[in-house]
């Protein structure tokens, strides 16, 4: 994303993101205070984090028409490849322990959308089944990963190379 990131909407259309590094004057620069340590510039880290950000923002106004936040749709994806799944296979899946998935998933069963039961072979897991209304959502998400590329106004094989890049 380089040291601006911008996602535009197609015309017409109100943008999910246009946020650009300010620029700074030589003379507004702060003078580092220590030569030793760290410098956030020089890190991978940071742009990694800074573009999650980015892409994270750019789904919401998709997500907030479903009713969705983020996480919940990741964890909708993987129910839509694999219904039934425990909470360790979908923690396995989204580098997520079950800690951070089980509030998740207990607002995704009051919505309806999913169905926790207790695994028969082993009371102590957790499989989690699509509800009708669940297996619905997955039809009227189809088209969120084509408008998110659209909106990310990068050619295909770039965000093909992208992805394949992070992986």
């Amino acid at each position: 994303l380089g040291s601006r990131a911008m996602l535009r909407a197609p015309r017409g259309r109100r943008a999910a993101i246009a946020i650009r590094r300010p620029r700074r004057a030589r003379s507004q620069r702060p003078e580092p205070t220590s030569q030793a340590g760290p410098r956030l510039d020089e890190q991978l880290c940071f742009p990694l984090y800074a573009a999650a950000r980015l892409v994270v923002q750019a789904y919401a106004p998709l997500l907030q028409n479903l009713g969705l936040t983020y996480p919940q749709y990741l964890v909708l994806m993987v129910l839509w490849e694999q219904d039934g799944a425990t909470v360790n296979e979908i923690g396995a899946r989204l580098y997520l322990d079950s800690g951070t998935l089980t509030p998740l998933l207990r607002r995704l069963d009051e919505a309806g959308l999913i169905r926790r039961t207790a695994k028969e072979s082993d009371q102590r897991a957790v499989e989690n089944w699509l509800t009708r209304a669940g297996r619905a959502l997955e039809r009227r998400a189809q088209g969120i990963p084509r408008e998110l590329l659209c909106r990310l106004e990068l050619p295909v094989p770039a965000f093909m190379q992208l992805r394949a890049d992070v992986r």
